[in-house]
């Protein structure tokens, strides 16, 4: 009887062990351990996190990418139930998906920039100028296994073939044709998408996720645009005010620089220091025509100064989220674009990382014809910006090694008697929240000496007193080559204190002037010399440069607020010209 009950409980067991191992080492499972493992790899490469995320110190992180996975999850299942049955069934299932993602990571390790659906218009052109070897592994990475994924579905069950692929359609028809209520939904089941990185975005909600929520940002922006669309009328008046700054133009040389968190800390009435934060080299640049500039953005958002600077419209961030995200390349005709149909070379030198504010598509849309970031966040051995060593201070590349590496760039092209005339723009990082310094490159000069004190604040007093020292090495080095070059120097936005704007209140910032933390410190070089203007805004800028590049011309023929030397507030005034740029910038 002992021996019949143990017989009859053995095969139980070993079914009981069967079914269990069955439902925990099967091709679904492994597909998800697949997933994870390939996003620690890329992950390691230098591309895009995502499930797996691996630590600098050493310790792998889990993403709650509940939404990717699960539709990468239907979509493996669903490749399995249309393929026809084979040994290789399981490994076939997985390759589109598996395409698709190293598509998108190959994409972010060349430029450095996620991947969006506009892009696509892109693949044309790509294939125009790709090498036979590369055509040749395209086809053989790419095509063929496409290919035969496409031959292996079992096509005599349309029903299934259809009826599966129906919840991606409707997803993307969803993103596509419902864009503000796809946003709306998404806004609420999604995880974080923070404003100021695709890449962190992507590595939250995973790559389809993200693709699916941009397009429908971009979708939105396109409707909401639609009726200031008219893409031949606008390239021929921006073509005709091209050709009519170089006509009037005199060819000289701009400098446009733009420096993260520049605030000038003697502008904090009730703050008294152990010695003056302005270095003694840039209290003599700025001659005391030290100005100021409204920026629409405090504490943060760079890509929103950067906006207004190059375009010359408030950043009224009436769209999907800042401007810059809604750049597609598509010209724009911001005021690069402008000086490019003009016969200028212009470039843009930005010190820190292009998966920032969707820079690239940005940059290309506004009109740059060159475009560099340091080699170590792009692997592009061909650009000249290298951050240094700074490893001490966060990453942030300082502003004086930024400076000597375009200066050293620029010499040769400035001192051509054939080359065409330059608008070299830069963007620094260092200052940076939350203003880290290596004492040892930068000792500690100033300190606060006020009842109330930030320390924050009193960082960026030492960083600015560092800072000034490189402008006015910069600038110097300038006009030794170039003493006929208009030079722009303007900060993003102020700081944020170590206790938010009660630092700005407390210290008496502007004297607490409304709306303080808006305004910034400009200083325009003009020929050697500082000049001075009334209170202007960020976007009064790029007609600033033209009016200067056209000997007054361009003021003479149109309105500008800046040269009734007063500061006029005309932000609703442009809300046309605001609308009408974003409609051809997100086409």
């Amino acid at each position: 009887m002992t021996n019949g009950v143990s017989t009859a409980i053995a095969p139980s067991w070993r079914l009981a062990v069967s079914r269990v191992a069955a439902l925990l080492f099967n091709r679904y499972t492994f597909f998800l351990l697949g997933v994870y493992a390939y996003s620690l790899v890329v992950n390691l490469a230098g591309g895009l996190g995502g499930v797996t995320v691996f630590h600098e110190d050493g310790r792998i992180g889990f993403k709650k990418e509940y939404l990717e996975l699960t539709l990468l999850f239907y979509l493996y299942c669903y490749a399995n139930l249309i393929l026809r049955p084979s040994r290789w069934q399981a490994w076939l299932a997985a390759v589109p998906l598996l395409l698709a993602y190293l598509g998108q990571d190959i994409y972010f390790l060349m430029y450095s920039n996620v991947f969006r659906m506009s892009e696509l218009a892109m693949v044309p052109e790509l294939l125009g100028v790709l090498s036979p070897l590369m055509l040749a592994l395209l086809v053989v990475c790419v095509v063929l296994p496409l290919g035969y994924f496409v031959w292996s579905i079992n096509w005599r069950r349309p029903v299934t073939v259809v009826a599966g692929i129906l919840p991606l359609v409707l997803l993307i028809g969803a993103a596509e044709y419902f864009p503000k209520q796809y946003l709306a939904v998404y806004s609420r089941i999604g995880r974080e998408i923070p404003f100021w990185s695709d890449a962190v975005s992507a590595e939250n909600n995973g790559r389809f996720m993200m693709l699916l929520y941009r397009e429908a940002e971009r979708q939105t922006a396109k409707a909401t645009t639609a009726t200031f669309r008219d893409r031949g009328r606008y390239d021929e008046q921006a073509r005709s005010l091209g050709a009519w700054v170089q006509e009037h133009g005199n060819g000289r040389n701009v400098h446009l620089v733009v420096l993260e968190s520049f605030v000038d800390p003697t502008l904090f009435a009730k703050a008294k220091y152990s010695r003056d934060p302005h270095h003694p080299d840039f209290r003599r640049l700025a001659a005391g025509r030290l100005g100021l500039s409204v920026s629409p953005v405090a504490a943060g958002q760079t890509s929103q100064a950067e906006f207004e600077l190059l375009c010359g419209v408030p950043a009224f961030q009436e769209l999907a989220g800042m401007e810059f995200n809604n750049f597609t390349g598509a010209p724009a005709h911001c005021l690069p674009g402008t000086l490019g149909l003009a016969g200028y070379r212009t470039m843009a030198a930005n010190a820190y990382k292009p998966a920032f504010f969707n820079t690239p598509n940005a940059y290309r849309g506004i009109g740059f014809e060159d475009m560099f970031f340091p080699r170590e966040y792009t692997g592009d051995d061909s650009s000249y910006l290298s951050t240094g060593d700074t490893s001490t201070e966060m990453g942030y590349m300082f502003d004086g090694t930024l400076y000597a590496q375009n200066l050293a760039y620029v010499t040769p092209l400035i001192k051509n008697p054939q080359g065409p005339p330059l608008f070299n723009y830069l963007l620094t990082v260092y200052g940076h929240f939350p203003h880290v310094i290596d004492e040892h490159k930068r000792p500690r000069v100033v300190r606060m000496l006020s009842s109330f004190k930030d320390p924050q604040l009193e960082r960026a007093a030492n960083q600015f007193f560092h800072r000034s020292a490189a402008v006015a090495t910069y600038v110097d080095g300038l006009l030794a080559i170039d003493p006929e070059s208009l030079i722009i120097l303007v900060s993003d936005h102020v700081p944020p204190g170590q206790y938010g704007r009660k630092s700005y209140r407390k210290l008496a910032y502007l004297n607490n002037r409304a709306d303080n933390v808006h305004y910034n410190r400009i200083l325009v070089i003009d020929r050697g010399k500082a000049k001075k203007y009334a209170t202007v805004h960020h976007y009064d800028v790029p007609a600033m440069i033209l009016n200067t590049l056209t000997d007054g011309a361009y003021c003479r023929e149109r309105s500008c607020a800046f040269t009734a030397n007063r500061f006029v507030d005309d932000r609703r005034d442009r809300h046309e010209d605001y609308m009408r740029l974003m409609a051809h910038a997100s086409e």
